[in-house]
């Protein structure tokens, strides 16, 4: 096996919390990785990126011009434990979920990892200093091409409070600074429901072994009593089949996104007016086709 070097740089990029774990897989300074970013990937907790994230991942895989960088906002310190980690202390159950993060960053072969390691309590308050500090930093210093957070439809309150301080950061930008494409993806409530005009697929297909190996780094959640691994695999497969019912599948694996870029360069469109307007669709495509088909 060829050892990867692991540097740190503790003079360089700086966060409002002491805790926060900035990891360049490849001994690259920092800055030099991030503003190298061209896939940025913002998410609550340890996993959601490998959950979510994945066709990102896939694709800086070995690329040249393609980088991927993870961000980690909470410090997973509310994780269900059971066996090995039953006894574990919050604390503990933090540094146990940093290290977990760092090695899916070497699997993945990422430009950069950050953990922020904010309590969920303090991202769920708006404008919340030190969060609001630490998103801007990261949106300000790269200009990925795509950046993929949780959709707003998810039912994890500390996901919708993550993707809420994200969207302030990015429309506190530039125009010229702002990412070209912002997805809403699945973690906690699939997107299947969304009609087939406004489903963004991202394929996850591509190296299967890798995709699994990001899942199954996590013991403290497998173990712990969560199989995220197998839920995760198993949801891209299903939503690679039940797509279409009269076609053969194009892809064996697939998430669904939700594209949130107009929220992200129109002020006046809401995250509230986006998901209503994708419910009233849903709504009313289920209730045309019962009616259509009750008619005699």
């Amino acid at each position: 096996m060829v050892s990867i070097l692991i540097v740190y740089f503790p003079n360089c990029m700086k966060f409002s919390n002491a805790a926060s774990d900035i990891y360049v897989p490849s001994g690259n300074s920092p800055d030099i990785a991030l503003k190298q970013t061209t896939h940025l990937c913002v998410a609550a907790h340890q996993d959601d990126i490998e959950i979510m994230a994945y066709s990102g991942i896939n694709e800086c895989f070995d690329s040249q011009k393609n980088h991927f960088t993870g961000v980690v906002v909470t410090n997973g310190a509310g994780s269900p434990r059971t066996g090995e980690f039953a006894a574990m202390t919050d604390l503990q159950m933090q540094e146990v979920r940093k290290k977990e993060q760092r090695q899916a960053a070497d699997i993945g072969k990422y430009n950069l990892q950050i953990q922020l390691s904010h309590p969920s309590a303090d991202v769920k308050i708006p404008n919340h200093p030190g969060v609001a500090a630490d998103l801007k930093t990261i949106f300000e210093a790269c200009l990925p091409e795509v950046v993929y957070l949780h959709n707003p439809a998810d039912k994890h309150e500390t996901h919708i409070a993550v993707l809420l301080r994200c969207i302030t950061a990015i429309r506190s930008l530039p125009a010229n600074s702002r990412p070209k494409k912002v997805l809403g993806c699945e973690v906690w409530r699939d997107l299947d429901w969304l009609s087939d005009s406004a489903k963004v697929g991202l394929d996850a297909s591509g190296r299967p072994d890798i995709a699994a190996k990001l899942l199954e780094v996590f013991e403290s959640q497998i173990k712990g009593g969560k199989r995220y691994d197998l839920a995760a695999l198993g949801r891209r497969v299903a939503n690679a089949t039940f797509y279409t019912s009269h076609q053969t599948d194009k892809v064996s694996a697939l998430v669904w996104a939700m594209d949130l870029t107009p929220v992200v360069w129109d002020s006046a469109i809401t995250l509230e007016s986006l998901v209503e307007s994708h419910i009233d669709t849903f709504k009313n495509d289920v209730s045309s086709r019962i009616a259509r088909l009750s008619r005699s």
